[in-house]
Parts: C-alpha cells; structure tokens; sequence
C-alpha cells in the first residue's frame, strides 16, 4: 500500500481490511485487499462520493477495485456504484428489483440534493452477481471471502461479507447499527431480523469483529444484545 489507512482517514480492522465511515448519514463503506484484486463493499450516497471511494481505494492499493459488494438496496450503500467502472457487482437476490425511483424519493425524503438523487438514480448500477446462499470470492494471495445472503430483515435482500483472518472480520450492512438504534423501515422484515443476527453469530463466531453498517465496530456481545433488543421490540422469540 502506498500509504496507510490512518492517513486517509480510515481505520485498519485487520491485515488487509479497513473501514471508512462516511459524511452525512454516517455510513460504512469496506475495503478488503487481496494479490491482483480489491473488494469494496458498499458504495456510498451519490457518485460524488462513490468517486471517492474508488480513489481512495487506489491511494490504499495501488490497484482498481475489482469487486463490489452491496449490502442492501438503500440509497446510502449503492447510489455511488456507477463511479466503479468494470467492477464484478454483488447483491443478494432480488437487490436488482427495488426500483431507482424508489430508491431517489428516499433519499432526497433524507436530504441528498435533487440533482445528485437524479444523478445517481438514473446511472444505477444493477448486480451482475446475485447471491441466494453463499458464494465464495477468490482475492488471490490465499485470500478468499465469503457473501451470505443472510436476510430478510432490516430489507428483504441483506447481503454479509465475512472475511477470514485473526481476527475474523464480518460486514454486517444495516443488520447491526452501533450509532443508533437499528432502522426499520417500511422495506424491514422485522419478523426474520433476530434471525438474520444469529447467522450473522454464526459466520463469525464468538472472536469476531462486527463492522455495522452505522457506528463503531462491536463484537459478538453487541450483536447478541441487539438480536435480543429487536425480538422484544418486534415480539420475535429469539
């Protein structure tokens, strides 16, 4: 790497994979670094800051991303994926459904500019690749990831990214918030939720780190707390 992930602003996770949380609705975006190819993972709230990421990206690399995936169709984790030209895109299936328009309302009814909700809803990027159960991506240099398909539940199409090492590291998407309490919108799948938590448990095991789709990183505790949380919030049984 040509510089390090302190000195654009980032934070260092693992050997290899950092977070940045973005401006504005504070929102995680991922990088995970392998030999000859570069996992980002969500994509930001417009081009503009998609753009971004991708030039960060190749700061920290020295490469272009070579893969994205989207953790879920809201408007702050896809609307920049058009800024990452001949990237192989993921999603869970059904993500390509959800319509731009749809996907533009909401995110000026949250404050995006017009021309830049326009922007980015009229150069949507549909995944290539979608993923019903599990799908492993070779990074190369030993490095492979895994996409789960782990929802419904705060959508009807979250998508996972577990990544193995010391520690193992798991992108959560909006499943797990730590800055707020977890948004349920008029999309969430509140009764499979605690569900999708415990597969999320399961991926990553007591020793992980949780990277939320808002907020701080946490770790299993966390997640436990909050699957107990929205079960009673929703009258789920755990």
């Amino acid at each position: 790497m040509t510089v390090t992930w302190e000195e654009l602003g980032w934070e260092r996770v693992a050997a290899g994979v950092g977070r940045v949380r973005l401006p504005g609705w504070d929102c995680t975006a991922g990088l995970v670094v392998g030999t000859g190819a570069v996992l980002m993972i969500d994509a930001g709230s417009s081009l503009a800051e998609g753009a971004r990421l991708r030039a960060w990206a190749e700061e920290l690399t020295g490469s272009r991303v070579t893969h994205l995936a989207l953790t879920h169709p809201h408007f702050d984790h896809v609307f920049g994926a058009a800024a990452f030209a001949g990237a192989e895109v993921f999603g869970a299936v059904g993500v390509d459904t959800v319509p731009a328009e749809e996907l533009r309302s909401d995110a000026m009814r949250h404050g995006l500019d017009e021309t830049a909700a326009t922007e980015a809803a009229d150069t949507l990027v549909r995944p290539r690749h979608l993923v019903s159960g599990e799908w492993t991506l070779d990074l190369g240099g030993g490095r492979q990831v895994l996409l789960a398909n782990v929802g419904p539940g705060h959508t009807a199409h979250d998508l996972a990214v577990l990544v193995p090492g010391n520690p193992e590291t798991v992108f959560c998407g909006d499943l797990v918030e730590e800055s707020g309490e977890p948004e349920a919108g008029p999309d969430a799948v509140p009764s499979h939720w605690p569900a999708a938590l415990d597969r999320l448990l399961e991926l990553g095991g007591e020793d992980a780190l949780y990277v939320p789709g808002h907020g701080a990183v946490v770790d299993a505790a966390f997640v436990r707390a909050q699957r107990d949380a929205l079960s009673a919030r929703f009258g789920v049984s755990p």
